[in-house]
């Protein structure tokens, strides 16, 4: 028996040296040209109305000259809670948390920002979150008491940068690319609310045009990062959504969202940048948190409370 118990040990020993040396193999000591990422949030479109059609109608400049330049993935979610708090959460934090959607609490787990600005001893400035909603200015804080005040980003949200209103993106958009040329961040968080906000006061003309709107923006967002003198060359951008909308003939349709519908969950997602492949589209499925353990790889952070997976099929190098 005593036999047996020892051989057992070893065995439980040599499987958990081999699980150790599973998990940091996953870590690459490769050198990336990214310098700066930034995270483009486009509020709310269903993919019915953006990559669910055939036509692309309302996604010309995403699906014919984003796209190709970069890598699509065509099964992208959102695998937590499908509220616009929760999904940027999900993509600052790497981690699924239920917040309360009013913007009264803030994360619990610290930010990908945070573990930036600390680890790699930057000044706030180089962090930003810029956000069209008022209420998303909680997501540059956090409830970790080992974290709470500490290494925060700037934050610019709502109007005036208050942290209140809703003032629409083309308003938005302009004070964003002044603080971003200002300050030149290596991290950003960017939310456009448009198509969301229609939708939820159940304005199908306007929802559609906000997509087309925030279409046009995307491109916009890239063409100046190709025009930036700093920016050029060593600029990763992710263009994704945090979250779907319900499916028509599920509660109230597009006008709503929230639950694990098909609708709420499938979200798009391009990636551009230097370092990855162009003119791929990637059919395996990732979520929202994978989006903060990419970052984490190419921007050297260590992240040990994140749970996301490196998308390593982006890479150039990694067919």
């Amino acid at each position: 028996m005593k036999l047996f118990l020892s051989t057992l040990t070893i065995c439980f020993g040599f499987l958990s040296f081999g699980l150790t040396v599973e998990k940091q193999s996953s870590k690459s000591d490769k050198k990336y040209k990214t310098k700066h990422v930034f995270i483009l949030v486009l509020d709310g479109p269903r993919w019915s109305e953006t990559f669910g059609d055939s036509t692309y109608q309302y996604v010309p400049n995403l699906k014919h000259k984003l796209a190709p330049k970069g890598v699509f993935f065509n099964n992208f979610t959102n695998d937590g809670p499908t509220y616009t708090l929760s999904g940027h959460t999900a993509m600052t934090t790497g981690v699924y948390q239920r917040l309360d959607n009013t913007g009264k609490k803030v994360p619990k787990n610290p930010s990908i920002f945070q573990y930036y600005l600390k680890q790699h001893k930057k000044d706030k400035r180089k962090a930003w979150v810029l956000t069209s909603k008022g209420k998303l200015n909680v997501i540059g804080s956090t409830s970790d008491k080992k974290w709470k005040r500490q290494y925060y980003p700037s934050v610019y949200s709502g109007l005036n940068g208050s942290g209140l209103g809703y003032p629409s993106d083309k308003y938005m958009l302009p004070i964003f690319q002044e603080i971003i040329t200002k300050n030149v961040p290596n991290l950003a968080i960017i939310n456009l609310l448009d198509i969301d906000a229609w939708a939820h006061q159940a304005n199908w003309d306007r929802y559609i045009s906000s997509i087309i709107q925030n279409d046009k923006f995307s491109l916009l967002i890239w063409q100046f990062i190709q025009k930036h003198p700093k920016l050029r060359g060593n600029t990763t951008l992710f263009i994704t959504n945090d979250h779907g909308r319900h499916l028509e003939g599920h509660k109230n349709g597009y006008i709503s969202h929230g639950d694990k519908c098909e609708g709420c969950k499938h979200i798009s997602l391009i990636a551009l940048g230097p370092d990855f492949k162009t003119n791929e589209t990637i059919y395996k499925p990732y979520d929202l948190i994978d989006i903060t353990a990419t970052t984490c790889e190419m921007m050297d952070i260590d992240m040990p409370t994140g749970k996301g997976e490196i998308m390593w099929e982006l890479f150039k190098d990694n067919d």
